[in-house]
């Protein structure tokens, strides 16, 4: 067995009695040791609690989980008892879970054995994992490039062979962007399709809980284990996960698809990454799918977006900006201090204009099956800047616009995937991100799937291993 294998196999071989959890363990650990003093994705590792975890797993064998034996590390932003939540910031070093997050649960019932956590922004504010208590994620195909964030350091670990599936979530692309920059799979789910709880606004979905993988198929067997209904969610979608637990095998046979780099000029793309999207319509076409350019006005998401990540922003850390402004990064202060000013009527002008989005977007998907289109408008840039200024030599008017082509998506509510495209001419990976109409999940699997298929990218970071293939 190697970690590099896929959450399916692993999980095959610890239920046959092949491997026994804590020899998975080991080979785990045994990695991280080799590899995260490099990478740094994994944090608050305990290796000792994770032995115990293993063994008391193989001591029930009769209760396995879809997850069974799994050596897992939890998004440091998601509660899993017992253990660190520090969301990248000094103000929580200290704190220690007292309960777990639904979605910690569930993974916990499976039968994954908790390890550790996995590296964010300070209170994942931004798509680049770097924070004052732990530093910064490395990307594994370039070390001096960044992992993407806030979902960096789960994406990293993947991709670098660390653990074979991960949690995270996203509000402005903080799965996809990851996903994007590391050569992984990661899906923001439909609003309600993974639920969460505590929370203090179950109404409140811009940001959401997903899953990352090194495939689809494997992506597909955490989704099953996450998503479903829970009666402590009232906004949560009703099919259950095992919805998701069969093997995806994928086709692209017509399937209409709608591709856009820039969605008519609403983004500034690297010509690189367009180089790679527009590539893509090749290996889709091959395939059996009807790719035509086409794309819905997304030209208001923008303002909706930023109106409503600032209200969220100020409503939960707005009371700890009051206390402790003076550590917590400049850009993060910024962010929170953006939501003072808005009204009631700002916040229902940007909820009005997401049901605005809705609506377009089911009128536009009555033509096609997913619309297709960069995840990322750059590369993984220098980890030693914040965010990219420029692209194309064009200034960005802020740390948000480099993102745009993650985040107007986010205001439609629809899933959205991100899977391996190809790399730029300087071997740094690109993605392709597709989206499919709300609930469409296991079809946007699917066609996922199949694009993965045809452009030979399966299994992309366990082929190329991009941390070996760096110290060669």
């Amino acid at each position: 067995m190697d970690t590099y294998a896929s959450a399916r196999a692993m999980v095959a071989a610890t239920t046959a009695g092949e491997i026994s959890a804590e020899e998975l363990l080991e080979l785990h650990l045994a990695r991280i040791a080799e590899v995260n003093p490099r990478v740094n994705a994994i944090v608050s590792l305990d290796a000792d609690r994770a032995r115990e975890a293993a063994r008391a797993a193989d001591r029930r064998r009769s209760a396995r989980g879809p997850l069974f034996g799994l050596p897992f590390a939890v998004k440091d932003t998601h509660d899993a008892e017992g253990w660190p939540t520090t969301c990248g910031s000094p103000i929580l070093r200290d704190n220690v879970a007292t309960g777990s997050d639904l979605l910690v649960e569930r993974i916990i019932a499976a039968g994954a054995v908790v390890i550790g956590k996995t590296n964010v922004p300070e209170f994942a504010a931004g798509s680049h994992t770097f924070n004052p208590i732990f530093g910064t994620t490395l990307n594994p195909w370039d070390l001096g490039r960044s992992a993407g964030g806030s979902s960096g350091g789960a994406a990293a670990a993947l991709a670098s062979g660390m653990v074979a599936l991960a949690d995270g979530s996203d509000m402005g692309g903080s799965l996809r962007n990851p996903a994007s920059f590391n050569g992984v799979v990661g899906l923001r789910p439909s609003l309600g399709r993974v639920p969460t709880w505590p929370s203090d606004n179950y109404w409140e979905t811009v940001s959401v809980a997903g899953p990352l993988a090194r495939t689809v198929d494997d992506l597909a067997l955490l989704l099953s284990v996450i998503a479903g209904p829970d009666p402590r969610v009232p906004t949560a979608l009703g099919e259950p996960g095992s919805t998701f637990a069969p093997a995806v095998a994928g086709s692209l046979a017509e399937v209409r698809v709608a591709l856009s780099v820039d969605l008519g000029g609403l983004l500034d793309v690297d010509v690189e990454v367009a180089r790679v999207v527009e590539e893509a319509a090749g290996p889709l076409g091959a395939a059996g799918a009807s790719v035509r350019s086409a794309y819905p006005d997304l030209s208001r998401a923008d303002g909706v977006f930023r109106t409503l990540r600032a209200w969220l922003f100020h409503h939960g850390l707005g009371p700890l900006l009051a206390d402790h402004a003076d550590r917590m990064k400049p850009s993060l202060v910024a962010n929170i201090r953006a939501g003072e000013s808005l009204t009631g009527e700002d916040v229902a002008r940007g909820y009005a204009g997401r049901s605005a989005l809705s609506d377009t977007m089911r009128t536009f998907f009555a033509d096609y099956d997913v619309l297709a289109l960069p995840v990322s408008q750059v590369a993984p840039f220098p980890a030693d800047q914040e965010f990219p200024t420029s692209i194309n030599g064009r200034a960005m008017e802020d740390y948000l616009a480099w993102m745009r082509s993650a985040y107007v998506i986010t205001t439609t509510g629809c899933p959205a995937i991100s899977v391996p495209a190809g790399f730029t001419r300087d071997g740094l990976p690109v993605g392709l991100q597709l989206v499919g109409p709300h609930g469409s999940e296991r079809r946007l699997l699917e066609i996922a799937a199949g694009f993965e298929s045809a452009t030979g990218l399966r299994d992309l970071a366990a082929q190329r291993r991009p941390l070996d293939r760096l110290a060669v």
